[in-house]
């Protein structure tokens, strides 16, 4: 007999109705463990996030950064009406995904300022086949933003809220992450931090296993804001499965926070759909439903959020796949602006996103062949420039290159002296750039993505002393 079939028995329909809506809740909330970061009690200003979103070209008739500071409503204005986001629709029967987005919900709603999503985390249930997925999306992913340029991932969910586009950030986060995955998603979350830590407390706190010692910060905790946590396992109040979740001064950085969001989610859901747990639940429905729903803003309807409630208690841990677009699936780079940035490697995450995401075959057909092929298939234009002081090295890199299918454009002479090569890429092409960087040896911090549609190159490869030194040139 199933948990929830045993809990119909005991409680009225109006309480497992309740009681569903709180579980959904609490599997949404666990979600974005720890996701609003540093933001929390602090607002986002729009001078900071001009810099952050790399200073955009926008689509003819839309406002510019400067025009949207100064547009901006008085904060003494009451607020404008939220609209929801129009996104793909879901059956009830076949495969659903959820985009959680970690954005800091007061901070949202109350000021004058917008603020970018921090962690975005996609969900995958198959109803079919009793499975589930977590794919954990880092922030300075640099993607294409519908109807801008590119930019950070993050900063769709910014340019949504300050442009008032339809949907708001939610509408313009979700459509980002459906070009860049190709996979479409049914539904969005968004969580307060308040809400976190609040049903933390409320479920008696998560248990998890620390893999090693690690420090984490308690914000808003006076001035013995940090605590270290001895490696093993160990039951975290809110506060500090928030804090562990969001922790990310690690070697891993960013990587490891994704990976300890997904830990703290799985050990939130192996607490609250235990029969007792979900008895209590039940039994604190209203006062919990009227002072949690208030921090989470979602596209979900009460029938849905039940049904999926009910279809999540369904797939058993062992069928729970987890992934995180780590440094296996990126290149590091720079923006034009000189920030750091993760450049995509397109065909390795869509061979993770269909290991999460598609229970049979590919979602969409990956490039065919090896690095190479891939290289000329994509058919970039290659501008190479000699930086280094030895002489010709252009025209034989040139030739080179050539020979292997590259489409080189021109060569001329750059008017310094470089050390070490460079790649700038112009209009996002992953398999010319990473077949160079292989072939070439070129260091992944030497790696700048521009963004330039009138550029006469897809690519400009500036040759270094270091490629003088090692290039196996005849």
């Amino acid at each position: 007999m199933s948990t929830l079939k045993s809990l119909r028995d005991i409680v009225s329909k109006r309480n497992i109705l309740y009681g569903s809506i709180m579980l959904s809740l609490g599997l949404v909330i666990a979600c974005l463990a720890g996701v609003v970061s540093f933001i929390v009690f602090k607002q986002v200003t729009a001078s900071s996030l001009s810099i952050e979103i790399n200073n955009p070209v926008f689509a003819e008739g839309q406002a510019t950064p400067e025009s949207i500071s100064n547009s901006l409503p008085d904060s003494s204005e009451p607020p404008l009406p939220l609209i929801e986001p129009t996104l793909a629709p879901w059956d009830g029967a076949g495969r659903v995904s959820l985009l959680l987005l970690g954005v800091d919900y007061r901070d949202w709603s109350t000021s004058r300022d917008y603020s970018r999503s921090d962690t975005m985390i996609l969900l995958t249930l198959d109803p079919l086949t009793h499975t589930a997925g977590i794919l954990s999306i880092p922030r300075d992913l640099w993607v294409s933003v519908p109807g801008f340029q590119h930019g950070k991932i993050n900063t769709a969910y910014y340019l949504g809220e300050a442009h008032k586009l339809p949907g708001g950030g939610p509408g313009l986060a979700v459509k980002t992450v459906e070009q860049f995955l190709g996979v479409p998603i049914n539904f969005y979350a968004q969580v307060d931090f308040g809400v976190f830590v609040r049903f933390i407390d409320e479920i008696g706190g998560v248990k998890v296993d620390v893999p090693e010692e690690i420090t984490i910060d308690l914000l808003g905790s006076g001035s013995a804001t940090k605590k270290t946590l001895q490696p093993g396992v160990q039951v975290l109040p809110g506060e500090w499965a928030l804090a562990y979740a969001r922790a990310r001064h690690t070697e891993g950085g960013d990587f490891d926070r994704a990976q300890r969001q997904q830990q703290v989610i799985l050990a939130i859901r192996d607490r609250i759909i235990s029969v007792d747990m979900l008895s209590l639940l039940i039994s604190k429905a209203d006062i919990l439903y009227q002072e949690l729903s208030s921090g989470v803003r979602t596209n979900l309807g009460a029938d849905q959020i039940v049904k999926l409630a009910i279809l999540a208690s369904q797939v058993p841990d062992e069928n729970i796949k987890r992934g995180v677009i780590s440094e296996k699936f990126i290149l590091f780079g720079k923006s034009p602006d000189n920030l750091s940035i993760l450049i995509p490697l397109i065909d390795k995450i869509h061979v993770l996103r269909d290991d999460i995401f598609a229970s049979s075959g590919a979602l969409n057909p990956l490039t065919p062949g090896g690095d190479l092929e891939r290289m000329i298939a994509e058919g970039a234009s290659v501008a190479i420039q000699n930086g280094s002081s030895s002489v010709g090295l252009a025209e034989s890199t040139a030739q080179y290159l050539q020979s292997l299918g590259m489409n080189v454009i021109s060569v001329s002479d750059y008017p310094q002296n470089v050390t070490l090569t460079n790649i700038i890429d112009h209009s996002g092409k992953p398999h010319t750039t990473s077949f160079l960087v292989d072939l070439m040896g070129i260091s992944a911090l030497k790696i700048i993505f521009n963004y330039n549609p009138n550029s006469n190159a897809d690519i400009e490869l500036i040759l270094g002393n270091d490629w003088a030194r090692s290039n196996p040139l005849p």
